[in-house]
């Protein structure tokens, strides 16, 4: 019997591949850092080529340093940066364009005009999800109407359209030569297209957004042991594997953190901030500005949805500081500079590069770093910085504790930032509640390989995952009340500083 289960991991800034063991553990990995494509203030684009390109290297880099061949492997899932739109040519494989990453915002005024028409309450009732930037429909719209031919071959079944596990799934299982083009409910749930309730692709969405069914991926369950076909030999693996998991990136790390029961919410730090709650079989519509989306469905039972507070820049935030401005040389320097200061020194920073994702869903608003003052130093801002990202994670629990009615005990929290420990113990002091890290802190991965092992028989049910669940650290809060609500009252005031900076209709 095969001794381990893969998991391709293709998220916004960069790709891995990964292999764990039965017991959840890591046995090796590799990753590797895509482009990120900038043309205009608000566009964000991927190459497609250049992500096929690194997921065949991290696959045949971690198999070379581990010694594996692909009959080591028992099956391999996949996990995607959500709602990234991707649509190429059937019979080339070439894509039309580069792809339009979630975080773009050049379809904010396809999204108003769907509010302003009346269409907003449509959506919301069957996709679980408000008119918006952030998802695939409107990204779709754009390229059939501005990219040319597409519409034309789209019509005729020969442009298709995917995320990136369905880009990637059709390259692994033969491309042009009779690769599956398929996905899975996380993912269709993204697009403002699918319908909650019959997990299809739904005519009326279609309509709205003049989107010619023919070029859409036929929808399988998450986690199945046929539908999502099987690794090609002349492929990256070198053999047949077998893929049978696939899962949005934030529904992986829900599965990840093995949180099988109503009720249990994790949170994933990585390029933005995505907190989910499982709601079991029952759809919850959100009041207070949270989606509704599915967790996952494993084989023919039945789905599992859950309510999400998706937030657009948080680990992209220190990148910025990176990148942009220059202040650090690594992620991990943010912490130690962050900690030459004893408190923010008044400044307020918040990242709405992309507008406001939840619960605000403000396409108008913009970055703004506020409470400046001659006292301010560098390390003012890097602290700001990491508290922007544990304020927009209150703000997302104080929406899903009046949606759902549940107080959380305890965060469960996965994902790059986690390793900062000054970030992760302003969290617990701005929730007033504990925040727990796991072993295996890489739960998107993890989640995927437990899917597409679960529908192989490599782990028999949940409950055998759930007792691969360990605690590595726990941070308790150590803020007063009134500490913690004086600190969230100006970081409201520093949020409303942001709205109505951009004129969608300009």
């Amino acid at each position: 019997m095969s001794k381990f289960v893969g998991a391709i991991d293709q998220g916004t800034t960069s790709t891995r591949f990964m292999v764990f063991d039965h017991s959840g553990n890591e046995v090796a990995r590799h990753q590797l850092e895509h482009e990120q494509i900038l043309p205009r203030p608000g566009w964000v684009e991927h190459n497609p080529t250049e992500i096929w390109e690194r997921t065949r290297a991290v696959i045949q880099s971690t198999l070379t340093k581990a010694d594996l061949v692909a009959s080591d492997l028992a099956a391999v899932g996949v996990t995607n940066q959500r709602e990234t739109t991707v649509v190429w040519n059937r019979k080339t494989g070439r894509p039309y364009c580069n792809a339009i990453v979630w975080q773009d915002t050049r379809t904010d005024r396809i999204a108003a005009e769907l509010e302003r028409a009346g269409h907003g309450d449509t959506i919301r009732r069957k996709a679980g999800l408000p008119p918006a930037t952030y998802f695939s429909g409107g990204k779709l719209r754009w390229i059939l109407s501005n990219v040319p031919g597409v519409a034309e071959d789209a019509e005729r079944g020969d442009a298709l359209f995917g995320t990136t596990d369905t880009w990637l799934l059709w390259q692994l299982t033969g491309g042009v030569d009779g690769g599956v083009h398929v996905t899975d409910p996380t993912n269709a749930s993204r697009t403002m297209l699918m319908d909650l309730e019959t997990l299809d692709w739904d005519d009326e969405l279609l309509s709205l957004f003049g989107v010619p069914r023919a070029m859409l991926p036929r929808i399988a369950p998450s986690a199945n042991s046929e539908l999502f076909g099987t690794t090609r030999p002349d492929g990256p693996f070198g053999g047949a594997v077998p893929l049978s998991g696939v899962l949005g990136d934030q529904q992986a790390a829900t599965v990840g953190q093995v949180c099988f029961r109503p009720g249990a919410a994790k949170n994933t730090y990585g390029t933005g901030n995505f907190l989910l709650l499982n709601t079991g079989t029952e759809i919850v519509r959100s009041q207070h500005g949270l989606l509704t989306t599915v967790a996952y469905q494993f084989g023919s039972e039945k789905p599992v949805y859950a309510l999400e507070g998706s937030i657009a820049v948080t680990g992209s935030a220190v990148q910025w500081l990176r990148d942009q401005l220059g202040i650090i040389s690594g992620a991990a320097q943010s912490e130690s500079l962050a900690r030459q200061a004893e408190d923010n020194g008044g400044v307020y920073f918040v990242p709405a590069f992309s507008g406001l994702f939840a619960p605000y869903w403000r396409s108008d608003a913009r970055g703004a770093i506020v409470g400046l003052s001659r006292y301010s130093t560098n390390a003012h801002l890097a602290r700001a910085t990491l508290e922007s990202i544990c304020y927009q994670t209150r703000d997302v629990v104080e929406a899903m504790q009046a949606d759902s009615g549940v107080r959380l005990d305890v965060l469960r929290v996965d994902g790059g930032v986690t390793a900062n420990e000054l970030c992760m113990q302003l969290q617990a002091d701005f929730l007033g509640v504990p925040v727990s890290r796991p072993v295996v802190a890489e739960t998107t991965a993890l989640g995927a390989a437990y899917a597409a092992g679960l529908a192989v028989g490599f782990w028999s049910d949940t409950d055998e995952l759930e007792q691969n669940w360990n605690e590595a650290k726990r941070w308790s809060p150590t803020w007063s009340d009134e500490q913690r609500e004086r600190g969230y009252a100006r970081w409201k005031r520093a949020v409303a500083r942001t709205l109505d900076w951009i004129d969608v209709d300009e």
